[in-house]
């Protein structure tokens, strides 16, 4: 792909638009743009490359206003999807985080959106996920950062009896976070899914997308 042919990101003002959109629309567990950004990085990185539709029925809960509205905001997401395969491409990934007021009065990032996005990104593709994390300790180690922030967040809940994260072992978390998208990326290209997994995601006896509850399952 030459430099030209490669999707533009969105830029500040259409990701403002696309923020008050799904704000706009959003009700109790209805992703935001962060959520978006997570559940598309963890596609975007996963065992099988998922349908538009599968996960626009994440993000999209109601008909648009008319056909204008509905051009715009569908554009918007796939270029969004886009930039997310790009940047992973290339080695610029950022995540796309929310903010929260901190303690001093002023705000402080929030991995809680993002990380609640990416696992639904799992949920779609949950039975090559937890077989993988349920026999390959590598995959889990990756995942690391993900996981620690998810369970401090609350996104996850855990058996084990993890310590909170101190504000800067959060912050190296976030920090850790491109790194972390870039090694399971890496991963499932070098471990793709076997026939079995492949029947169980894509067959006739596929399973629905489950959700966990709450609960990191592995």
């Amino acid at each position: 792909m030459s430099e030209s042919d490669w999707p533009a990101s969105l830029a500040d003002s259409e990701l403002e638009e696309l923020d008050q959109y799904l704000r706009a629309h959003a009700e109790d567990e209805h992703l935001l743009l962060d959520g978006v950004h997570g559940l598309l990085t963890s596609l975007a990185i996963g065992p099988v490359p998922p349908k538009p539709d599968e996960w626009l029925a994440e993000v999209l809960h109601e008909p648009f206003a008319d056909a204008e509205e509905g051009e715009r905001v569908l554009t918007l997401l796939a270029r969004l999807n886009d930039s997310v395969l790009l940047e992973i491409e290339t080695g610029a990934y950022e995540p796309i985080l929310g903010e929260i007021d901190a303690d001093d009065g002023g705000t402080a990032f929030t991995s809680r959106g993002w990380c609640e996005g990416f696992s639904r990104g799992i949920d779609l593709r949950a039975p090559a996920w937890e077989a993988r994390l349920g026999q390959d300790s590598d995959l889990m180690q990756h995942l690391g950062p993900i996981i620690a922030l998810s369970i401090e967040d609350e996104v996850f809940e855990s058996d084990a009896d993890f310590a909170p994260l101190s504000d800067e072992e959060y912050d190296e978390c976030i920090a850790r976070i491109p790194d972390s998208v870039e090694a399971v990326a890496g991963y499932w290209r070098d471990h793709p899914v076997t026939d079995e997994e492949s029947r169980r995601l894509g067959g006739d006896d596929a399973q629905p997308p489950r959700r966990r509850g709450g609960r990191w399952v592995h």
